[in-house]
Formats: C-alpha cells, structure tokens, sequence
C-alpha cells in the first residue's frame, strides 16, 4: 500500500512514481498555460516537485475570490450535518422510521452514482483550450496539480449549499414532499462522507486494510491512471462500469 507522501518522495524527476505509479496509463495532457493565473507561476517559481503537490497557489489574480476558494474541512459538517438532521426529521413528522430510514438509503446509494459519473464526466472533462480548459482547472484540474492541497479538497458552500437544494428540490418534485425529504437527508450524507473521506484520504493514514485499499485506489487515480478509479467513497461503481484502477508491475531499472 501507498500513501500521498510516499508518493511524492518517491516521485522522479520524469513524472514516476512508485510501483510503476506514472510509469504507465494515461497521463493528464498539459493545458494551455494561459487559463492558470500568473501569480500561481511566481508562487511556484523555485519549489521541488513535493513541495508543488502540496502548496496552495493562487488559483485568480483576483484576492477575494481565492479567498473564497479556500474552504476548511470543517465547514462542511457544521453546514451539513444540522441540514441532514433537519430533513429527516421533518421526513419523519410524516413516515415511519423504517421507511424513512429505507428512503435515505437510497439517497445515499443515489448519491454514490452522483459522484462516480460527475466525478468522470464533468470533473474529467478537459478541453485543452479556452473557457472549458479555464473552468475544468478551476473546478478539478487544480486538484490534480496540487493533490495536497488541504484547503482544496471539499467543495466550497457557494457551489455545495445551490447544488444540495436544486436535488433536494427535485426529490420533493419527483417523490413527494416527506420521502423527498428523507432521500435528500440520505443524499446529503453519502457528499459529506464522500467530502470527509476524500479528505482523510489525502491528509491521514488509513489504520484499516480498507482505509488503505480506498487510499491505495485514489492515489492510483492521482499518480497512475486519471481515467480509472472515479469512486472515492464508493469504488465498487468503479468495477460495475468497468474503470477501475490496475496494479502496474514495476519495470526493472536497467543497469
């Protein structure tokens, strides 16, 4: 098993990484340099690779805006754990507790499909020039440029909070007020595990065999292959749809 600091000490100067990490599979093609702001270059001017994955560069010339790019973990369960709990209670002034219970299960299980297929068609859309290439770096591709970045890795309020009440409104239009209200109290925990695993993943070390193989997985999806592993809380998607993350036997060193 590997972690992101294994990764990147071991990471050579040519992109590899270890056991075969970047050796093969796809690589991310290289943007148009022009949609990443110019500070973030002097930012990064004389930084080691290492020291790149993990800074926090500027992500707009603008101040205030990357002020506002910059979330800290905990802001997403002191917004979305009382939300949670507000919804299905409210679910509950109408249905049983086990039904209640069985409608946020599938939330949950809705959610999990949610993020594999954003996770795959809108974060790894890359167009190599103009506004597309300018709005996938912002959304994803500075993630994959600074991997441990910790106050780039949850979703920040402005995009989440609009996002969680268009789905919560469209489960109440679909199912009904009460079990709309209970598959979004579902759906809203399977993000925040997701947010909250995602970050565990990149900044602690998993004490579990499972911690690790989940950890193991999205270090591959960073460092091996960006087209494979898409299921960060939920890599099984990944074996349904046939994109999951290969082992890469290491090549021998010639000597």
């Amino acid at each position: 098993m590997m972690d992101t600091a294994q990764v990147e000490q071991r990471r050579e100067p040519d992109g590899t990484g270890p056991e075969g990490v970047g050796s093969e599979g796809s690589q991310r093609p290289e943007p148009d340099p022009e949609i990443k702001p110019r500070a973030r270059a002097e930012f990064l001017a004389g930084m080691s690779r290492t020291e790149v994955l993990r800074a926090s560069p500027p992500m707009f010339d603008t101040p205030w805006l990357n002020r506002l790019s910059r979330v800290h973990p905990a802001v997403v369960p002191v917004i979305f754990l009382p939300a949670i709990t507000v919804l299905f209670a409210l679910a509950l002034s109408s249905l049983g507790v086990g039904t209640a219970l069985l409608w946020a299960v599938g939330g949950y299980f809705f959610w999990t499909l949610t993020e594999y297929w954003l996770h795959r068609i809108v974060f790894h859309f890359e167009p190599q020039k103009g506004i597309g290439a300018q709005l996938h770096w912002i959304i994803h591709g500075v993630h994959h440029d600074h991997p441990s970045d910790p106050m780039r890795l949850v979703m920040p309020p402005s995009v989440s909070v609009p996002l969680a009440t268009l789905f919560i409104l469209l489960f109440v239009a679909v199912l009904g007020a009460h079990p709309g209200l209970a598959v979004g109290a579902g759906f809203l925990a399977g993000y925040h595990f997701y947010d909250m695993m995602h970050y565990y993943l990149h900044h602690r070390t998993p004490k579990t065999a499972f911690g690790l193989w989940l950890r193991e997985l999205h270090m591959r999806h960073h460092f091996q292959d960006h087209e494979r592993g898409f299921g960060i809380s939920a890599p099984y998607w990944d074996w349904v749809f046939r994109t999951a993350p290969q082992k890469v036997t290491r090549r021998p060193v010639a000597r």
